[in-house]
């Protein structure tokens, strides 16, 4: 398995070269918290933190 990282851009976590959701390479390995968003609709953590989708995300990078 291979590290994962945040991206700067968006906060998606992930690992690969680029962020699947926004395609930027501009990432850290460095990142505290994690949050993982099933329904960013009627989430009110997606809603605090400005999330549209679903998937897990950094909540510092």
């Amino acid at each position: 398995m291979s590290k994962q990282k945040a991206c700067k851009n968006c906060k998606t976590i992930y690992s690969g070269v680029k962020c699947p959701k926004c395609g930027s390479e501009d990432s850290s390995d460095s990142f505290k918290g994690k949050v993982v968003i099933f329904n960013p609709e009627q989430s009110e953590v997606a809603k605090n933190l400005n999330l549209k989708e679903k998937g897990e995300y950094a909540i510092k990078v």
